[in-house]
């Protein structure tokens, strides 16, 4: 006969778990759609704020030359900012009502690094120039935070007598964010002023790489620990996880977006710990490990058979 007291719980029913794992089930269920959500959420805010297209100066005169700028590369190793340069004709300046065509010759000047020069002859559409732009106040090894600053000055001619230019800028490099400024001259000249950042995405890729680390660090960590503790002798399935957790993250820091230089700030963060920690793991694990099994030897040698 089964005696219950009051200090052993009766099995709990059925019919009361089920609601228990509806509301569970529910719970979870939320979480991953509020999870996705957010990630949308995230991804159009970040959509609607990069690659485009920005009017940072256009004169109020009829007469102009417009410069279709976009910004398709950020090189922090070269530290140079490329720069693909469109003129566009307004006024009487075009051959026609929305021509690409230039009614009479000008001249237009980049100052990047070097100094570029835009001809466009008269009756003819100006070619695009790609300019190369040098950038300043930044440290790639400063990665996923570093920023740099890039300066360029465009300006027009016509006979002689300067035109004025209007200035058009289109992001398109997905790994960087421009905050850009432009100041017109009285001359009709556009200085443009930059700042470069690095993209949400990439702050949020690298974030996760650098828990990611630390989390596979630590349980390996953990791991070894326990192997430890209850002096367990050789577990291969574990060893076999650890030293390929130790090159995977190798992987893992070598696809980090960008391509950071060894010896940036994420590895100083992140990496070179992780790193260790595991590396002093396996080998401490395997260590113990065969002393343990140097010890089971032993005594398996020093027990008579049939004792």
């Amino acid at each position: 006969m089964q005696v219950t007291t009051e200090d052993t719980p009766a099995t709990e029913p059925a019919v009361h778990r089920a609601p228990r794992r509806r509301w569970r089930f529910a719970a979870v269920l939320a979480l991953v759609v509020a999870l996705c959500g957010g990630g949308i959420g995230l991804y159009l805010n970040e959509r609607n704020t990069r690659e485009q297209t920005r009017e940072l100066a256009v004169p109020a005169a009829a007469d102009w030359i417009e410069l279709d700028v976009t910004a398709q590369d950020v090189d922090p190793t070269a530290q140079q900012l490329t720069l693909y340069v469109t003129p566009v004709p307004h006024g009487r300046f075009a051959a026609g009502p929305n021509s690409q065509a230039f009614a009479r010759p000008v001249e237009i000047t980049v100052t990047g690094a070097p100094r570029v020069t835009i001809r466009a002859a008269e009756g003819e559409a100006a070619a695009s120039q790609l300019v190369q732009v040098g950038m300043y106040d930044g440290t790639k090894t400063d990665y996923p935070f570093d920023r740099y600053r890039a300066e360029a000055a465009f300006s027009a001619t016509s006979g002689g007598t300067a035109v004025p230019v209007g200035l058009v800028l289109t992001d398109t490099d997905p790994f960087f964010v421009m905050r850009p400024q432009a100041t017109a001259t009285a001359a009709g000249a556009v200085t443009l002023d930059t700042g470069i950042t690095r993209s949400r995405s990439t702050f949020i890729l690298s974030w996760f790489m650098i828990a990611a680390m630390w989390a596979i660090a630590l349980a390996v960590l953990g791991a070894a620990e326990v192997l430890y503790r209850k002096r367990e002798g050789l577990v291969w399935p574990s060893l076999g996880w650890m030293a390929a957790s130790l090159f995977a993250l190798i992987g893992m820091r070598n696809a980090a977006p960008g391509a950071p230089p060894i010896g940036s700030l994420i590895d100083y963060v992140a990496f070179f710990w992780a790193e260790g920690i595991i590396a002093a793991s396996l080998a401490c694990t395997a260590w113990s490990g065969i002393r343990t099994e140097h010890r089971l030897r032993r005594e398996r040698e020093a027990t008579p058979d049939g004792a």
